[in-house]
């Protein structure tokens, strides 16, 4: 049963509907007697309703406080990264940068301006016995 964008579940979920059927029955057969149960019946759907409502915003509360943590963490590695890269960039890097942020124009195919790892090759002739 969904009430306003909140799922409500397992026993909780049977005890609305309960208490909803009930409800329809005394509309049913209303009588002058019933008045004042029928609007018990009512306050304590709405009550239980409300207390649905609570207990989801607390928990959506809950998981958007722990992605709020995550983002701030993320965001605080992120400058710190971007504090080494600009330390590190040489000033050309920082200029062509600059230029396309004010263009807003993508950053070129980055070229191997850095040496890889040395290749180490072996010999071309092996000799299996001794030399002399």
């Amino acid at each position: 049963m969904r009430v306003r964008g909140v799922r409500v579940q397992g026993h909780d979920e049977m005890t609305m509907k309960l208490l909803f059927r009930e409800l329809e029955q005394h509309l049913k057969s209303s009588s002058g007697a019933s008045v004042v149960a029928i609007d018990n019946k009512i306050e304590q759907a709405m009550d239980l309703v409300k207390s649905h409502l609570m207990y989801a915003v607390r928990e959506e509360v809950e998981v958007l406080k722990e992605q709020i943590k995550e983002l701030i963490e993320r965001n605080s590695q992120l400058e710190q990264e971007n504090t080494l890269l600009k330390t590190l960039a040489s000033p050309e890097q920082m200029a062509q940068f600059q230029a396309q942020v004010q263009t807003g124009s993508p950053p070129p195919a980055p070229t191997s301006t850095v040496p890889g790892p040395p290749i180490l090759t072996q010999p071309a002739s092996h000799s299996s016995g001794p030399s002399a």
